[in-house]
């Protein structure tokens, strides 16, 4: 189970000022690319569950996963996750052929899918995707993210932070953020959920 504080920024000044805040505690910078998947039937997000593959800084890394039962309650976001590193070059061939998901059988996250949810002849499907900008900071002992998304339709800020102890965090990141006079809401939606809407919330 992932469980993680999101915090939305209103806007890309908000973003701006919040990343010269956190400057002195950057670690690095990811260029990320989403790609979800789903079978032709809706098999996955019938279930609610989305497989997605991310590429990362130019294929530099390519990562599955897959997430399931998401539930995002006054900020903190609880979701069941599994994932594994796979190869770009396949992850690649994947996105242009979505029906060799089914194929891969070097990865247990795929063989899982194909197995637990049922998908007959690879009939797997390409939802298309977005991109993120995800700058990550070693703050007070947490690792927080700063994401910049960037939808077709428009683009996101959001910041989060995995914890085992979300509340006490939430309550230690509003407090920061309203004492630098930094805007903020609660996050209600996913980044899956605003990129199949078409819109931002």
């Amino acid at each position: 189970m992932e469980v993680e504080v999101k915090l939305r920024l209103p806007d890309s000044a908000s973003h701006q000022k919040l990343s010269d805040l956190l400057k002195p505690f950057h670690i690095i910078t990811h260029l990320q690319e989403n790609v979800f998947f789903d079978g032709a039937a809706a098999e996955l997000s019938s279930k609610r569950a989305v497989l997605r593959i991310r590429f990362y800084n130019s294929d530099s890394r390519c990562v599955v996963s897959l997430k399931a039962k998401a539930v995002l309650v006054d900020g903190i976001s609880r979701v069941e996750e599994d994932e594994e590193d796979i190869d770009p070059s396949i992850g690649r061939a994947c996105v242009a052929e979505p029906w060799r998901l089914g194929s891969v059988d070097s990865s247990r996250i795929l063989r899982r899918v194909k197995e637990e949810f049922q998908l007959a002849n690879n009939n797997f499907v390409c939802l298309g995707g977005f991109r993120n900008v995800r700058s990550v900071y070693d703050w007070k002992g947490l690792k927080l993210e700063l994401d910049e998304t960037q939808y077709d339709f428009g683009t996101c800020y959001e910041i989060e932070c995995e914890s085992d102890d979300p509340e006490n965090v939430k309550k230690l990141l509003e407090g920061f953020l309203t004492d630098n006079g930094i805007s903020y809401s609660y996050s209600e939606v996913s980044k899956f959920a605003i990129f199949r809407s078409g819109k931002l919330p």
